[in-house]
């Protein structure tokens, strides 16, 4: 047993629902579901495998009220009519059966609804990026058409009742209807659901109301709120407070606090690059204006984060989203002291935005290959164990040689520096440090499983030597080489160089290369006072960079010395600088202490060929294979050694 958390695994209430712990699932959209919004096996298993992590609460992801208007996208759960209820009943019973408390939440999605028409909200106001994206106008709810929507979420609330669940929490944040009555940005009515911050919490609060008629007097309820819109106009932590306090008059048992919108994800889904615990400081506020339990939520990413909020009598409960998307298991490794066992969640929103919601793909996660997989790529020991040779100590090797041990597998890791691979350089500047935790963990876990690590660079004839039934190579790329004159000068680095502190740069710095290496090695040395240029070929900078990290790169590097050339290549490297050019022919010289390359990697295939050429058996994975992101080198790593027979 290590670290204790006191505070996180206290039992608690939320109205006459008792929770073993502290720890709430947070709903996310998991597009698990099937197409018309009833339950699936999937959804069933996914749901369970976190109820047998620990946490005392499940919220289960959104679930449309009606069949109007409410649903947001495809394969939506759905509580509209007594249709759902069979599936509903089986998902809330699966959970209990694996140790939690089941909660469904209730939404109508307004405006942010990305299926066609009919799309609703308070003003025909849309949905910022939405006309570009071909979305009609949203028609503006007439009276006769909100008193029917009370009614449909207190029938959902009774459906949600009688399916099983303990709970319901009805969805007033992240934009979504109810929310949007909330915004005098987005609510421009002139009857009495609009004009006055009154006015503009009545539709929430009757339906509350209706909701609460509907389901009796002993079942929990809570409602999920913003602390703020971060939106110009948009609710800010005054109105939830004054929402909150009326909320709890009409009988509301808990309120969750999140922030943001779909125009605002940057926020909502916040990157690495903010701080962890975003909207801990609005449950706070909100906690010191009401006596109802309050749910913290927003990158609460570790224990010892999550222990701290409690402490400090900042929240009630503490809702993990993305978190557990990581290690569902993530509460009873925390309660039974293991917190350095924990898959983080590195905030990458790579696998759970971009790879998913975006692509309108099931849920998955960059770290937890069986995420929504977890019957089809569950780990069982292999009946016939190998000896396995893993070449290379990054994310791919270290996941492979952890799923290998896992199996069963006598398993060797080949690694001539230090475990973590690029990732080490990776994480150095503090706007990437949630990668540190990646490493750590992948630290722990090769010595947990005793995984047996060589310090050398591995050869094909070592490999044969060993003596290996099956070899994974994973030995990453390398950086592609600038090829002008003079870069062979004392001045020109490379950005692994600089990120690993194996060069030191001067005031005046160039950075070739306006990728995501480029851009956060230059934003790096940016925040420390250089002047920067970046010399990016392309015609624009940022090529794959999260939209997310975009948006909270380039505010950060408008507060800086940073000069962009786009469009623009370096010809030729002088004593004191650059010369560069353009598509046109034209030419200027940069001046620079230093010039540091960053224009990418790339595959590094010699051993993996000449272990072919060998007859041995063998897997390439990641970057070796070909340059691309944590999330590739990750499940390619899971896929290799789960593919071990």
């Amino acid at each position: 047993m290590g670290k204790t958390f006191v505070k996180l695994f206290e039992s608690g209430r939320i109205g006459d629902m008792e929770l073993k712990n502290r720890v709430v699932k947070a709903p996310q959209w998991s597009l698990l579901g099937n197409r018309d919004g009833s339950v699936s096996e999937r959804l069933i298993r996914y749901y369970s495998e976190i109820a047998r992590g620990g946490a005392g609460l499940i919220i289960v992801e959104y679930a449309f009220v009606d069949h109007k208007g409410a649903q947001a996208g495809p394969c939506e759960l759905g509580v509209a009519d007594n249709g759902f209820m069979p599936g509903l009943s089986l998902l809330a019973e699966a959970i209990h059966r694996n140790g939690a408390k089941a909660a469904l939440q209730l939404v109508h999605c307004g405006r942010q609804r990305s299926i066609g028409p009919p799309i609703k909200a308070p003003s025909r106001i849309p949905l910022e990026g939405s006309l570009q994206r071909g979305w009609p106008i949203p028609e503006e709810l007439t009276f006769e058409e909100i008193q029917e929507l009370i009614g449909n979420f207190g029938n959902a609330a009774r459906r949600a009742q009688m399916a099983g669940f303990d709970m319901a929490e009805i969805h007033g944040a992240h934009g979504y209807l109810l929310s949007s009555f909330l915004s005098a940005r987005t609510n421009k009515r002139t009857d009495a659901y609009g004009g006055s911050p009154e006015n503009r919490m009545r539709l929430i609060l009757e339906v509350v109301r209706d909701v609460r008629q509907k389901v009796g007097p002993g079942f929990p309820l809570d409602v999920r709120l913003n602390g703020t819109d971060y939106e110009p106009g948009g609710v800010m932590i005054e109105d939830t407070v004054a929402l909150s306090k009326e909320l709890e008059k009409a009988g509301i048992n808990a309120i969750h606090i999140s922030g943001g919108t779909h125009w605002k994800r940057m926020e909502r889904s916040s990157t690495m690059a903010l701080p962890a615990g975003i909207f801990v400081w609005a449950a706070e506020a909100v906690k010191k204006a009401v006596e109802i339990p309050v749910m913290a939520s927003g990158s609460i990413t570790t224990p010892e984060l999550a222990e701290e909020i409690l402490a400090k009598g900042q929240a009630d409960f503490v809702s993990l989203g993305r978190p557990l998307f990581a290690d569902p298991y993530w509460p009873k490794k925390a309660q039974e002291g293991r917190p350095e066992e924990i898959a983080p969640c590195i905030r990458c929103n790579d696998g759970c935005y971009a790879r998913s919601m975006t692509q309108a793909k099931a849920i998955m996660c960059t770290v937890n290959t069986a995420l929504g997989r977890e019957n089809d790529l569950a780990i069982t020991r292999s009946p016939q164990p190998k000896k396995v040779a893993v070449v290379g100590g990054g994310p791919a090797g270290m996941e492979a040689a952890r799923v290998a041990a896992l199996s069963g597998h006598a398993v060797t890791l080949y690694e001539k520096r230090q475990l973590g691979g690029v990732l080490n350089e990776a994480s150095v500047p503090d706007f990437k440090a949630d990668l540190r935790r990646l490493v750590s963990y992948y630290n722990a876990q090769m010595s947990k499983l005793q995984i047996n690590v060589i310090r050398e660079e591995a050869t094909a004839r070592a490999i044969k030597k060993g003596g290996y039934d099956a070899v994974i190579v994973a030995v990453g790329g390398t950086p592609l080489k600038l090829d002008v004159p003079g870069v062979d000068k004392p001045l020109v680095t490379t950005a692994l160089d600089v990120l690993g502190g194996k060069a030191r740069v001067g005031q005046k710095v160039i950075v070739v290369g306006g990728g995501m290496v480029g851009t956060e090695t230059g934003l790096y040395l940016a925040e420390q006072g250089k002047e920067v240029t970046f010399v990016e070929i392309l015609d624009e900078m940022m090529c794959g960079v999260l939209d997310l990290d975009q948006v909270i790169y380039r505010e950060r590097l408008a507060k800086q010395k940073v000069t962009v050339c786009t469009g623009m290549r370096v010809e030729s490297i002088l004593d004191n600088g650059a010369v560069i050019i353009d598509g046109f022919g034209r030419r200027k010289e940069a001046l620079a202490d230093n010039v540091v390359v960053a224009i990418g990697f790339c595959p590094q295939m010699g051993l993996a060929d000449e272990l072919k050429k060998a007859g041995l058996n063998g897997y390439a994975v990641g970057d070796c294979l070909k340059p691309r992101k944590v999330f590739d080198a990750i499940h390619e790593g899971y896929l290799a050694a789960f593919s071990l027979i």
